[in-house]
């Protein structure tokens, strides 16, 4: 395989590790939309409360921040400050962006260590409202977008930043 293919092979995996992070996300949000009106649905119109809505959106907001923060990144859609890097000369320009990538670097080697940690140590306790589910198994987004992340890094360090994800409307493509 050359280089150019391997290359391509990687950005390949990247943008579809991209598109599930947007879809988990999404899909989280989809059914915090839709948990969040039963809940109140209950409580105020058949004046009994159904107990789980609200801890069940917690968790659903735990997936979303974390798979959509990992989009984000990659899109170049999160908060950053660049008026300094960009009034910087061109190599010091390129070593504040190698700086800024390995910070981002550090907090994802953060959340994989210490969240992978955090899911072991709380594997065996149930959560009250999901006597099924395992406190673990909330935190298991953690871990799991701290190395989703670091493979962002790791594709704009090797590759560069990729192209701006594409938007559809009305059946054509609109680059951002």
């Amino acid at each position: 395989m050359t280089a150019t293919a391997a290359r391509l092979v990687l950005r390949r995996a990247m943008e579809a590790l991209y598109w599930a992070c947007v879809a988990v996300s999404g899909a989280a949000l989809v059914v915090i939309s839709a948990v969040i009106p039963w809940g109140v649905l209950t409580r105020y119109v058949l004046n009994s409360a159904a107990s789980w809505p609200e801890p069940m959106a917690v968790l659903l907001a735990i997936v979303l921040t974390f798979f959509g923060a990992a989009a984000c990144y990659r899109a170049g859609l999160h908060v950053s400050v660049t008026v300094v890097q960009k009034a910087l000369p061109t190599p010091a320009r390129r070593a504040a962006e190698l700086a800024a990538e390995a910070a981002v670097a550090l907090v994802s080697l953060f959340m994989l260590f210490w969240g992978a940690k955090l899911v072991e140590t709380t594997w065996h306790q149930a959560i009250a409202d999901f006597p099924a589910v395992s406190v673990g198994a909330t935190y298991l987004p953690i871990p799991i977008s701290g190395a989703v992340t670091l493979l962002f890094v790791l594709e704009r360090v090797l590759l560069g930043a990729p192209a701006p994800p594409v938007a559809f409307l009305g059946g054509r493509e609109i680059q951002d």
